[in-house]
């Protein structure tokens, strides 16, 4: 343990939440779990940014521990530039093996190119890796579902036949969103039985669980579920 970083993480550790994360995600390895809260973890992230010592950190890949990738993640989503967020996220990627780590990345660069963006989206949802996959997934449904939806990304997301559980979860994720920012677009798919039995069911489900939907609607919904 004679990185600098990875002492100031294990200093942050709490061992009631290492086992409480642990129980969280099944496909990560126990022991590479420190057990740091996200909000101690956002103030080292702060701490660390623009230094000498977090660009050294993030040269280094693949990272040992489930915080280190964390961390490397807050840190990457915190560049003001398009191209260096795109070709960072592309050596990062491949070594992301958990969907909360999947889900944490959310690079301000991204807001200010939503015109350029969706032609990286589309090739990182053809991507062989499934959290690669997922987190192209996830941009869709954080930054295309409102002034910047296309019709075209749901049927993008549609065409993801994939049998990985964590992708499989962000695909009806999507289309429960889609209901309820884009119905018009998104109810056919429910409609017309365009996705697969399991995600049309799933897509229903979390749906049905938002308080964004309508009781009207959710009746409805509860109507359309495969049998």
């Amino acid at each position: 343990m004679d990185d600098p970083i990875v002492q100031r993480l294990f200093a942050l550790q709490d061992v009631t939440y290492q086992a409480f994360q642990r129980k969280l995600m099944p496909t990560v390895p126990p022991e590479v779990v420190i057990g740091v809260r996200m909000p101690d973890l956002r103030r080292l992230a702060k701490q660390l940014r623009n230094t000498r010592e977090c660009r050294e950190f993030l040269t280094h890949l693949p990272h040992t521990y489930y915080e280190e990738n964390n961390l490397h993640g807050l840190l990457l989503c915190e560049n003001p530039d398009y191209l260096t967020t795109i070709t960072e996220l592309n050596r990062f990627l491949p070594w992301v093996d958990n969907w909360a780590t999947c889900d944490l990345l959310v690079p301000k660069a991204f807001k200010k190119h939503p015109d350029f963006l969706p032609q990286q989206v589309l090739e990182w949802l053809l991507a062989e890796h499934p959290y690669t996959v997922r987190f192209a997934l996830g941009v869709l449904l954080r930054f295309y579902l409102d002034d910047w939806f296309d019709p075209n990304y749901l049927r993008w997301a549609a065409q993801v036949e994939r049998g990985d559980y964590y992708v499989k979860m962000m695909v009806a994720w999507y289309f429960a969103e889609a209901l309820v920012k884009q119905p018009n677009a998104a109810f056919p798919y429910l409609l017309e039985h365009r996705l697969s039995p399991w995600i049309h069911n799933k897509t229903i489900q979390k749906a049905t669980e938002s308080y964004r939907i309508t009781p009207e609607q959710k009746q409805f919904l509860r109507t359309l579920r495969c049998k």
